[in-house]
C-alpha cells in the first residue's frame, strides 16, 4: 500500500520548487462504512474537492480507505517511517483528504514528524481547537494552515492564525492581501511565506 502519493497539484508544486512534495489522504468527511473523518467539517462538506473527481474514482477510493484504517493501527508511526525512508519526501501535506478526526491521531502525527526531523509535514485543517489544545506539542518541522469554511471558524483568530480564505477571483485575493496558494501548494507554508492570509481561488 501507497501511504504517501502524489496530487496533481503537488507535482505541480515539486516540479515548480524543485523539491519532493507527497501528500497523505484519508476519505474526505466519512468512511463507506460511516466513521466520520472530519469531525468539523461545514459548508466545505458541499464544495469538498475531495469527494469528487478521481478522488471517488472506483480504483482510487479504496486507497483512502486502507490508509484510515492503517492510522488506526498501533504501528501507523512505523508504517509511515517506512515510507518515508522509501519515498524520501521533503515535504508531506497531511490529509489531501480528511482530517484530524481525534487528538490521538494528531499525536501520531507529531510522533511521526520527531522521528523525521529532515522532512517538514503541513496541514489545511478545520479541527482548529484539536490542534490548538496540542500546538505546545508540535515540532518546528509541522504548520497548520486553519480552513475558513468548518464549524470551528471562530475560533480562529484571522490576525495571528495562518488561515485560507477563498476567493471568486485573484484580483479580489490580492486586494485583500492574501497570497494566492492556489497553485503552488507550499506557498501556503510558514518556510515560504510570513504571510500568513493563504488565498485560494474557488474551483
Amino acid at each position: 500500500m501507497n501511504l504517501i502519493t502524489q496530487n496533481s497539484k503537488l507535482k505541480r508544486t515539486s516540479k515548480e520548487l524543485n523539491v519532493r512534495v507527497f501528500n497523505f489522504g484519508i476519505p474526505a468527511y466519512k468512511t463507506k462504512s460511516g466513521k466520520i473523518t472530519c469531525p468539523f467539517a461545514d459548508k466545505c462538506i458541499k464544495f469538498c474537492y475531495a469527494q469528487k473527481g478521481a478522488y471517488i474514482w472506483s480504483n482510487v477510493s479504496p486507497a483512502f480507505e486502507k490508509r484510515y484504517e492503517a492510522t488506526k493501527q498501533n504501528n501507523f508511526v512505523e508504517l509511515m517511517t517506512e515510507e518515508i525512508n522509501k519515498k524520501k519526501p521533503d515535504y508531506i501535506r497531511v490529509h489531501d483528504s480528511g482530517d484530524y478526526y481525534s487528538p490521538k491521531y494528531l499525536l501520531k502525527w507529531f510522533e511521526i514528524a520527531k522521528q523525521n526531523p529532515h522532512v517538514r509535514f503541513y496541514s489545511y485543517t478545520n479541527s482548529v481547537k484539536i490542534v490548538k489544545d496540542a500546538i505546545h506539542m508540535a515540532p518546528d518541522n509541522y504548520d497548520f494552515i486553519f480552513s475558513d469554511s468548518g464549524k470551528q471558524v471562530r475560533m480562529i483568530n484571522i490576525l495571528r492564525d495562518r488561515h485560507t480564505k477563498i476567493f471568486k477571483t485573484q484580483e479580489e485575493l490580492k486586494q485583500n492581501n492574501y497570497i494566492d496558494c492556489s497553485k503552488i501548494d507550499l506557498y501556503a507554508t510558514k518556510w515560504f511565506s510570513k504571510n500568513h492570509r493563504v488565498g485560494l481561488i474557488f474551483h
